[in-house]
């Protein structure tokens, strides 16, 4: 089916956090874009159906059923998979693929996809983190640095509005920030006393893509300011955090230059041996079956870094028998995620006479303190320490108090409580990989993607490291009865999976260049975390969306040029 309705300018593939960053920078720009994304439409207030829900509304009190558990082992584990999220999650059998080692994928399948259900924290890359690869040997070269990366940091800052603090860190650099949230009275105390002992360990406010002082640019966008009711996982109906819903795919429509298509599944990429580029995508509509081609001069594919790997390795042609843009050979290779398999806490005493005021979004953190300036430990990068203080109410209930006597038994408040975990740097390897099935399929007809994916022995001598500083870090500042936990998740329920589409500057040891664009065909772009040569210690999606508002900049000028 080719018709001219099914032609434009550009194509973005997944309306997620970088896809709705695709639209917005190329709608804003006068370039006809046609979004697809493969599960239903969500439109921002209207399909949040459990934004405004009392615990009480809930035929579980927000808990899942067994039976759901039962039928969904993987996306279960998820922390925000609960009663009041079940519509933004893609179910275990809906989309099956091949474990060839255990990895948690976690979906959402909707437009918006994840950005209606990350957990928003965000942090620049440093200089050290883009050098790091080159100067420690585990990877190829970023092609950009940090100077590449800073004013697009600050261009997706100011629009998505992040709170936070000028801490000066050179390790988690500072950017465009709205007021912080507040630390406690504890958390304070710790950020005090640590720096005395460790003069390289800071602690800093957590910055998250929350507005605790709307701008203008953020009132523009219909939204208003977070009120800090701790369920963003429901669809915020404020627009109090950055999503694709309130915000990007918005603005991009009022352009009246966006067309957003949901329902549909994109199956492979068009390659056309003659003009040698790709023309378009290929599509199965998900309710009807039926298979679309649509066409344009540039494809941004941002369907999260797992279906983003799926699509250019089904997108074969006999210029590109092992998928598009795969002369190197290395399409699915060297998938990299974040460590959190340690945690630790223990209890602090006094500030009894102090408590907190409302459900903080952020959590502050320690940034990064091992081989930071140069390869030091026993084992290569790092960890950032997110940690925070609280005390909970009800402490001596019992279980036997109801009514006046239960609500009186909520107002006795118990000591103070720390709990620290870790967000480890994990090292790309050509081991870690996906690749399709050569005979599963899909519901629709698509090769399942198997993964095999697995820690090594560099992951787990990072999380000892952490422990062994975590607690005694928490020892110095006066935490007692200090426990350490080690949990050893399956790689993807960390929910920052990269890599597979790396970037480099020789296109025999990557499949990108310094633009995001494949190598070999120039006029399709990847900017979500499929890009990434490594991981950093930082939450990924800041990055993720400065590379994309960069590459489609770069790509409107090209096409202005009539380079692409």
């Amino acid at each position: 089916m080719s018709t001219q309705a099914n032609h434009f300018d550009a194509i973005v593939i997944g309306s997620g956090i970088s896809g709705g960053w695709a639209a917005k920078e190329l709608c804003e720009q006068g370039v006809k874009t046609l979004v697809l994304e493969r599960g239903k439409d969500v439109k921002h207030i209207k399909d949040y159906p459990t934004a405004y829900m009392d615990p009480w509304d809930f035929e579980h009190r927000g808990q899942l059923p067994l039976s759901v558990v039962k039928e969904n082992p993987i996306t279960s584990k998820c922390y925000a998979f609960r009663e009041d999220t079940l519509h933004f999650f893609t179910k275990d059998k809906e989309q099956p693929y091949i474990q060839e080692k255990p990895f948690d994928w976690i979906r959402g399948y909707h437009v918006g996809g994840k950005s209606l259900l990350w957990a928003r924290q965000v942090q620049r890359w440093s200089n050290f983190d883009f050098e790091g690869p080159a100067r420690d040997g585990f990877a190829v070269d970023w092609p950009i640095r940090y100077k590449d990366m800073a004013p697009w940091y600050s261009h997706v800052e100011k629009f998505i509005g992040v709170s936070g603090n000028l801490d000066g860190n050179a390790a988690m650099p500072d950017g465009e920030f709205l007021p912080p949230f507040e630390l406690n009275s504890v958390e304070k105390y710790i950020q005090q006393k640590l720096p005395q002992k460790y003069s390289d360990r800071q602690v800093i406010s957590g910055r998250c893509a929350h507005l605790t002082k709307p701008k203008q640019i953020h009132l523009d966008q219909g939204r208003a300011q977070c009120q800090a009711r701790s369920h963003c996982q429901r669809g915020c109906p404020f627009g109090g955090y950055f999503s694709s819903n309130a915000s990007t795919l918005p603005w991009a429509a009022k352009t009246g230059n966006l067309t957003l298509r949901p329902d549909s599944i994109v199956e492979s990429i068009i390659y056309d041996e003659q003009k040698q580029k790709a023309v378009g995508v290929r599509v199965v509509d998900a309710n009807t079956r039926e298979v679309i081609e649509f066409f344009a001069k540039i494809i941004f594919v941002n369907a999260s870094t797992l279906a983003t790997n799926m699509i250019l390795l089904n997108s074969k042609s006999k210029r590109f028998p092992q998928g598009l843009g795969n002369d190197s050979g290395l399409l699915g290779k060297y998938i990299a995620f974040h460590n959190y398999t340690g945690s630790l806490g223990g209890s602090i005493e006094g500030f009894e006479d102090k408590y907190f005021f409302g459900r903080r979004p952020t959590q502050p953190i320690i940034p990064n303190f091992r081989n930071v300036n140069k390869q030091e430990m026993g084992f290569m990068r790092g960890y950032a320490s997110y940690f925070s203080a609280y005390r909970g109410r009800g402490a001596n209930y019992t279980g036997d108090a109801v009514g006046a006597d239960f609500k009186d038994s909520l107002l006795e408040v118990g000591g103070w409580g720390v709990g620290m975990m870790m967000q480890g740097e994990t090292i790309p390897k050509a081991s870690n990989h996906v690749r399709l099935d050569s005979k599963a399929v899909d519901p629709y007809g698509i090769p399942q993607l198997i993964t095999s994916i697995d820690y090594d022995d560099n992951d787990h001598r990072s999380r000892e490291d952490f422990l062994a500083q975590g607690a005694e870090m928490l020892e110095y500042v006066g935490v007692k009865n200090i426990y350490t936990r080690t949990n050893i998740q399956n790689p993807g329920l960390d929910i920052h999976e990269m890599g597979g589409v790396r970037m480099g500057r020789d296109p025999k040891t990557s499949v990108l260049n310094e633009w995001n664009q494949i190598h070999d065909c120039k006029n399709v772009f990847v900017t979500d975390g499929a890009c990434m040569i490594s991981t950093g210690t930082q939450n990924p999606s800041l990055t993720f969306m400065a590379l994309t508002a960069r590459a489609a900049n770069f790509a409107v000028e090209e096409l202005k040029k009539g380079n692409l």
